[in-house]
């Protein structure tokens, strides 16, 4: 029998199968993965990746592989203005690092990281199963039965889901949802520009939403570009003439001509929190258990999150000799977990319905916020280690850089 059966094979779920299994090798681990074997290194997109998770990585032994493909955010930027106006007042700005040469955040191509990680599945010895999907699954007093896709069937202590925002394992496992649609896309590309960013990240709110640009190695530039749904999907569905000329409006010219390199998509936005995070000999982590507004790019590192404390939770319970797909140790997971979920989900939900608007009324007070935010120095502080996961004192070891 396995100890642990992990659906999905992602960041999260591949960062927690390592976590678990570094920590504890005598526990037999595998991922059940949707996806062809080498699908991921399509994957053309790059992802924010705050202080926290970065300790995480060095603590798995990875981190050293991921840097070199790493760009350092320095600087943040944020301004509030209108695609019209001539000049973008900046109104607040956060400088990079957290401690002396550590930055709040890196920006890492995705290929890297998940790359890094499934290196390190193998040589752990954690197997990943291509191509199939769990079924369905059923509890018991001492395991759970999975049923696969292909017919086989595992038996597992615990079942972990990570199988993305529209997770059909949590709706197998009876476990509801608060959810709402925004009428809001993400368009995701990555784009090309004359002069250097000298790892200077922006966030412009502008009034369908927010336009981040976020350095990538190079004079290039990683953007979450936010639109109401049927504008995005016109955008995403025009020339590349019309998509650089919308582009630039709203990118300014600070960095010189600027155009779109990679492969544009567009992410239907909303906001997406579970009402429960475990079950007996279930539990939920990353998008499957919540998904947010990108307006903070904390979505992936909420993941990472709930890798470092569910991985400490299972752990440590079985240290102690505890069944770890019992609901008493699972409920320490979710006690940890569901308030930082729950408080990021409404502040982002509030962050976008503040700013994602043309109001001059509400703007005339956002603005005063902001410029009250940049002149209060012990204010930001707290802000930016919140932005890099490193406020709180219950913080989970893995996250402060220390094994299980």
């Amino acid at each position: 029998m396995l100890d642990v059966v992990i659906a999905g094979g992602g960041y999260v779920g591949l960062a927690v199968a390592v976590a678990i299994k570094q920590a504890a090798p005598h526990m037999q681990v595998e991922i059940v993965e949707a996806a062809p074997q080498d699908v991921w290194k399509k994957d053309m997109r790059a992802s924010a990746i705050i202080s926290a998770a970065t300790r995480m990585l060095d603590v798995f032994g990875i981190w050293s592989e991921i840097e070199p493909e790493a760009e350092p955010i320095r600087k943040m930027i944020v301004t509030d203005s209108k695609t019209t106006d001539p000049v973008r007042p900046v109104f607040l700005t956060f400088d990079g690092e957290v401690e002396e040469g550590r930055p709040f955040a890196h920006m890492i191509p995705n290929v890297a990281i998940v790359g890094a990680l499934r290196g390190l599945c193998d040589r752990l010895g954690i197997t990943i199963r291509h191509g199939l999907t769990v079924s369905g699954f059923v509890t018991g007093a001492q395991s759970t039965s999975i049923s696969l896709s292909d017919g086989n069937v595992l038996e597992a202590r615990l079942l972990i889901a990570c199988d993305g925002v529209r997770s059909s394992l949590r709706d197998m496992a009876g476990i509801k949802t608060v959810r709402w649609d925004y009428d809001q896309s993400g368009i995701v590309t990555t784009v090309e520009h004359e002069r250097p960013h000298n790892g200077v990240a922006e966030e412009h709110f502008l009034p369908s939403g927010p336009f981040a640009v976020l350095p990538l190695k190079g004079n290039r530039s990683s953007l979450v570009w936010t639109e109401r749904r049927a504008d995005a999907d016109k955008l995403v569905a025009s020339d590349d003439f019309l998509f650089d000329e919308e582009l630039e409006r709203r990118f300014g010219h600070k960095l010189g001509s600027v155009r779109a390199v990679g492969p544009r998509r567009a992410f239907p936005l909303g906001l997406t929190l579970a009402r429960a995070f475990v079950a007996p000999r279930f539990a939920l982590a990353g998008d499957a258990a919540h998904g947010i507004h990108p307006i903070s790019g904390q979505g992936l590192n909420l993941g990472y999150k709930d890798v470092a404390a569910l991985a400490e939770t299972i752990v440590e319970a079985d240290r102690l000799g505890l069944d770890i797909g019992s609901l008493n140790v699972l409920e320490r997971y979710q006690a940890w977990r569901r308030f930082d979920t729950l408080r990021m989900g409404i502040t982002t939900d509030v962050l976008n319905r503040l700013f994602s608007n043309d109001s001059t009324p509400i703007r005339v007070v956002r603005d005063l916020g902001l410029g009250l935010v940049d002149r209060l120095p012990a204010l930001k502080s707290y802000f930016i280690d919140q932005a890099a996961g490193l406020a709180g004192e219950s913080s989970p070891k893995l996250l402060a850089g220390q094994p299980l």
